[in-house]
C-alpha cells in the first residue's frame, strides 16, 4: 500500500496573501533540563492545507465541526489542469472521474496552477460533489475568490486548499482528509493524504 501525502509542512507553508503565518516556539526543551520536549504554536485555520467551512464565506454557513466528514474520506479522482478551469473543462474532469469510478467523481482533486472559474463552479455545484481540492491556497481567482467560495460552499461542497500533487499520477485514490474539530471556527488544517489502490 503506498500513501501520498498531499499536505503542505505547516511552518514552511504557503500563506494567502494577508495571512498571518504560523509561529513556533518551544516552551520546554530536553537539552535545557526540562522533562520533556514541548512546542507552542499559533497558526491560521487557512494556512498550508486546510479546509475551508461554509462559515468563511457564508454567515448562516456550518462551521468547521458541523461537516459532514464523509465528505473528506472515500474515493477521489486527481486530475491535472493549469489555468482557469472552465464550463466545459468542469464537464470533462466529471466525465472522467465518473468513467474511472463513479464514487470517486464525488471527490475531485485538481494539481497544477488551476483555478476554478464562476462557470466551472456552478458545473460542479450541480453535480453535488462533496469536495474539490486544488494547489492554489484559494479555489477561486485570487484577487476576487469571494464568489465561487459562495457558490460552492452555498451547495455545500468542501473545499480542500493548498494540497500538493506534484508526485501522484492521475486516477482514483483513497482520500482522507479530515479537519481538526475547532469548535465554531471557519476553516481548519489538515494532514491530507491519498492512498493508492
Amino acid at each position: 500500500m503506498k500513501i501520498y501525502d498531499i499536505s503542505q509542512e505547516v511552518f514552511s507553508c504557503e500563506v494567502y496573501p494577508g495571512d498571518p503565518a504560523p509561529l513556533k516556539k518551544s516552551i520546554c526543551s530536553i537539552v535545557e533540563g526540562n522533562p520533556c520536549n514541548l512546542t507552542e504554536f499559533s497558526m491560521c485555520a487557512h494556512n498550508g492545507t486546510h479546509i475551508d467551512a461554509p462559515y468563511h464565506f457564508l454567515n448562516d454557513g456550518k462551521k468547521i465541526d458541523e461537516i459532514d466528514l464523509s465528505k473528506c474520506t472515500g474515493f477521489a479522482f486527481v486530475t491535472k489542469h493549469d489555468g482557469i478551469v472552465t464550463a466545459n473543462d468542469a464537464k470533462t474532469i466529471l466525465q472522467n472521474a465518473s468513467l474511472h469510478n463513479p464514487e470517486a467523481a464525488k471527490r475531485i482533486l485538481i494539481g497544477g496552477n488551476a483555478v476554478i472559474s464562476l462557470d466551472a463552479a456552478k458545473v460542479f455545484a450541480d453535480a453535488k460533489i462533496d469536495l474539490i481540492g486544488n494547489e492554489s491556497q484559494t479555489v477561486g481567482p485570487e484577487d476576487s475568490p469571494m464568489e465561487v467560495h459562495r457558490l460552492l460552499l452555498g451547495a455545500e461542497v468542501v473545499l480542500l486548499e493548498g494540497i500538493r500533487l506534484a508526485d501522484v499520477s492521475c486516477g482514483v485514490y483513497l482520500l482522507s482528509a479530515a479537519p481538526l474539530s475547532l469548535g465554531g471556527s471557519d476553516g481548519s488544517p489538515c494532514r491530507a493524504v491519498l492512498i493508492e489502490l
